[in-house]
């Protein structure tokens, strides 16, 4: 098993205290999100990790972690940042958005998992939203679901009916090796084949794990939820931040 943290982001709203600092290097209550992530990882026996930096990467250092840079962090966009590191996408393998927190149990849940492509999801999303009005979730990542089975992505809270249940990817998965191998090859082909739009992005480039996601669901892609049972969030703003300090001590 291996971990791949997408770390690349600019965190610009943030503010001043991303202007030196990338994001996953924030301190929340004395360790950085990144330190959080990889003792996590080490605690369950996950040594091999890889961090995809971008901006301020020569901030991102840690004696015994792989570092892969994304010099285009400022043209691409997630999956485009994790595709930097495509040659560790192998085997059994875990990926995580480098600017969210998640409790023990979360990972220990996601690795007794047996599912091939698991997506790490929320249902009570609306709640965590409530105390956080500065980032409303109209450009989030949802997942609709009908008697358990994902019928589609989606990043429009606004879209929202009732002919479905609805929840939220948190930016933490697991793929298997059957699974990794599908998704490179997938994105390999994409990459060769692909023109203009691409599901809700305005590029390829620029797609999110929600695009890539819905296109593998498109065609034919077996993909499942794992609710969260325990803590988490994700740091965009400093509402965020505060949020997260009293989570996470």
């Amino acid at each position: 098993m291996k971990a791949i943290i997408i770390a690349a982001g600019i965190g610009s709203r943030l503010g001043d205290l991303t202007k030196d600092l990338p994001k996953p290097l924030i301190d929340v209550n004395g360790k950085s999100i990144l330190e959080r992530q990889i003792e996590l990882f080490k605690k369950f026996g996950i040594n091999e990790i890889f961090i995809i930096t971008g901006y301020k990467n020569d901030k991102i250092k840690f004696s015994d972690i792989n570092c892969v840079y994304n010099s285009e962090y400022q043209q691409t966009e997630q999956i485009g940042s994790l595709m930097k590191a495509r040659n560790e996408i192998s085997g059994d393998v875990i990926i995580s958005f480098g600017d969210i927190l998640f409790e023990e149990k979360i990972l220990e849940e996601l690795l007794e998992n047996k599912d091939d492509f698991v997506l790490v999801s929320d249902p009570n999303w609306k709640k965590s939203y409530e105390s956080r009005p500065d980032n409303p979730p109209t450009q989030s990542d949802f997942i609709a679901l009908k008697n358990n089975k994902i019928i589609k992505f989606f990043k429009n809270s606004l879209e929202i009916d009732n002919s479905y249940s609805v929840v939220e990817f948190i930016g933490l998965m697991k793929m298997s090796t059957t699974s990794s191998n599908i998704f490179l090859q997938k994105y390999n082909n994409l990459e060769k084949s692909h023109t203009g739009k691409f599901h809700f992005a305005s590029s390829f480039m620029n797609a999110k794990f929600i695009d890539f996601f819905e296109e593998l669901r498109l065609s034919g892609i077996q993909m499942y939820t794992l609710n969260v049972n325990g803590k988490w969030c994700e740091i965009d703003t400093i509402q965020d931040l505060e949020i997260a300090k009293k989570l996470f001590i």
